[in-house]
């Protein structure tokens, strides 16, 4: 062939939208590693034959576990982490509220900025539970009805509150950043007393606090939620405080995938998102490193509803673990990397195709079992 026809053919093959594969995507389960005392009785109801290859053949790579009353999850941590954002320590939720500023391109320029999200409390026999937020299903309107009546006191107190959306506002209380918070996955389902911000100026938050949970308590909103047989929302939660600017950590980030129902305070942190409704959109794309949060487990196994965990766990088999085990076995995606939680342990797994090759370990999910 002519050197100069083998050229031409070189640069239109070079053009092409060929798609080499994606060299490492970081999956991560929250929630999917089984309370010891259910285990045998979960693990007997799940078939997922995909996943059981994935947790079989793949390589430990770390476990870690956190105290009981550490005021963030471990995937939480773990994923701030990832994303370059600093953790204070266990004893403090990561400051998020900066990511929430940067991806809403809120006018804030500096000062010490916390996530507040509507919520509700209900009384157990001698203590206060906080709710999971996700139960709430408040409304744009109703959410803003709320923030009107409450915005004043904020300002009273010398404090600024911003409206991002239904569920997620922002504070700026430059005298409160030395208290310890607690994110919402955290503290729902527990004594409130406990998980509740610490510190100096912890009697400072609970009378502003006070102030709301008095102002809410016979309006109109929670008045039409209650003849619906929605929760009131009779409380707020205070987290993730952050200065601003906050310095984060890009160069080293991996694209998060966004599912449709991916929680926003995530995708705050990422330099970069791109919407995945499947595995397929992962690995169309260009990126080489990749991060992708199933956040289906949390809300059930938080509320203890285990039928539905086991409902929400099986369909995941379908729709990504078994075209995310396709995708290894054909070259589409190098390295996959699996990490499993609950509220205190996590631990770690890398996946590649030489590993499918250790036909001596079976197939298996007792890995999901802690």
């Amino acid at each position: 062939m002519r050197p100069n026809l083998r050229g031409a053919i070189d640069r239109v093959i070079s053009q092409l939208p060929y798609n080499r594969g994606m060299k490492q995507l970081d999956l991560f389960l929250p929630f999917a590693l089984m309370p010891q005392e259910m285990s045998r009785d979960l693990l007997r109801e799940l078939k997922m034959p995909s996943l059981a290859m994935l947790l079989a053949r793949g390589k430990p790579l770390f476990r870690q576990s956190n105290d009981d009353f550490s005021r963030a999850l471990p995937h939480e941590n773990l994923i701030a982490q990832r994303f370059g954002l600093h953790t204070p320590s266990d004893n403090c939720s990561p400051q998020l509220a900066a990511g929430v500023i940067r991806m809403f391109d809120l006018p804030v320029e500096s000062g010490f900025w916390f996530i507040v999200q509507p919520a509700h409390l209900h009384i157990a026999r001698d203590h206060l539970v906080l709710t999971d937020p996700r139960q709430l299903n408040l409304s744009e309107q109703d959410s803003h009805a709320l923030f009107d009546v409450v915005k004043p006191l904020f300002e009273e107190s010398g404090r600024t509150l911003l409206y991002v959306d239904a569920t997620t506002w922002l504070l700026r209380a430059d005298d409160l950043q030395a208290l310890q918070t607690s994110t919402p996955d955290a503290a729902s389902g527990h004594n409130i007393d406990i998980w509740m911000p610490h510190g100096e100026q912890a009697r400072d938050w609970r009378r502003l606090q006070n102030e709301v949970q008095m102002h809410w308590h016979t309006h109109p909103v929670n008045d039409a939620r209650e003849m619906q047989g929605l929760k009131p929302v009779n409380s707020v939660w205070l987290w993730g405080g952050a200065s601003v600017p906050a310095q984060i950590t890009q160069t080293q980030s991996p694209t998060l995938f966004a599912t449709d129902d991916a929680s926003s305070l995530f995708k705050a942190l990422a330099a970069k998102t791109i919407a995945a409704a499947s595995p397929q959109d992962i690995l169309a794309s260009q990126a080489s490193n990749g991060l992708l949060i199933l956040e289906d487990l949390i809300g059930p196994a938080i509320a203890g509803d285990w039928a539905e965990w086991l409902a929400r766990f099986q369909m995941l088999e379908n729709v990504w673990f078994t075209p995310l085990l396709d995708a290894i076995k054909n070259g589409r995606l190098d390295t996959l990397s699996i990490t499993l939680s609950h509220n205190t342990v996590i631990t770690g797994y890398a996946i590649g195709k030489s590993s499918l090759h250790k036909f001596w370990r079976a197939p298996s999910l007792a890995r999901l079992a802690t």
